[in-house]
């Protein structure tokens, strides 16, 4: 039954990511409204003096708010890193002719039905991490346009690749808005991406930058 706990555990675990990436959307939108100073933008004019413009303790609040939702979103994700591997981990320690067949899931049920309880351990984990896999793993956007010497192209991002995760950007709504603004706040910074590529999945390190063209990776997701 472990792993069954570990499946529902991770299950949760996701939909409080949801929830916390739906806050950070509403955050975002409010500071990138227009006239609103975005995620980094001044909250002084030119001379020096506070915008009348904008709420600026709104403003404070909502980027102190967003901070913590941002770090609330990371260690989601690492906890729920570190159960698909335990999950991983107990589909790797059944039997080998029941990972490499065909009929995966009815040798699974077949074992389960056992009346021997170890059985119904190994097998309830082995069934968790090929369900967590399919929500885990699944594809939200595809690279369709990479311009020449871009950073896309220089850290080795590929036409076609399909991307399961960019940083902290996995799943949800808003997600062109979240792309931007995720590559806008780590300027400069090394971002991990989870790709799947010609049907394996691979991580690329991409650093969005300034360059000489448009955009700070100089390549287009076309969403799912």
């Amino acid at each position: 039954m472990v792993g069954t706990n570990l499946k529902a555990e991770t299950m949760k675990l996701m939909d409080e990511r949801t929830n916390t990436e739906a806050e950070m959307d509403v955050v975002i939108q409010r500071l990138c409204q227009p006239g609103g100073p975005g995620l980094s933008g001044n909250l002084v004019d030119s001379e020096g003096f506070p915008r009348t413009d904008i709420d600026i303790p709104s403003v404070r609040a909502d980027r102190r708010r967003l901070a913590e939702l941002r770090n609330d979103h990371k260690i989601i994700t690492e906890k729920i890193d570190q159960n698909i591997q335990v999950l991983h981990s107990a589909r790797l320690a059944s039997s080998p002719s029941s990972v490499k067949d065909s009929g995966v899931q009815g040798s699974a049920v077949n074992i389960g039905s056992s009346s021997s309880p170890g059985n119904y351990s190994v097998t309830a984990a082995t069934s968790a991490a090929m369900d967590i896999d399919v929500v885990f793993s699944r594809p939200f956007a595809v690279i369709d346009e990479i311009t020449e010497a871009s950073p896309a192209a220089e850290d080795g991002l590929q036409l076609g690749d399909q991307v399961i995760r960019f940083g902290n950007v996995q799943s949800g709504e808003n997600l062109l808005q979240r792309l931007a603004a995720e590559a806008q706040s780590n300027q400069g910074c090394v971002v991990t991406m989870t790709v799947l590529r010609q049907g394996a999945m691979t991580n690329v390190q991409v650093t969005p930058r300034v360059w000489q063209g448009r955009g700070l990776l100089g390549c287009n997701f076309r969403i799912l």
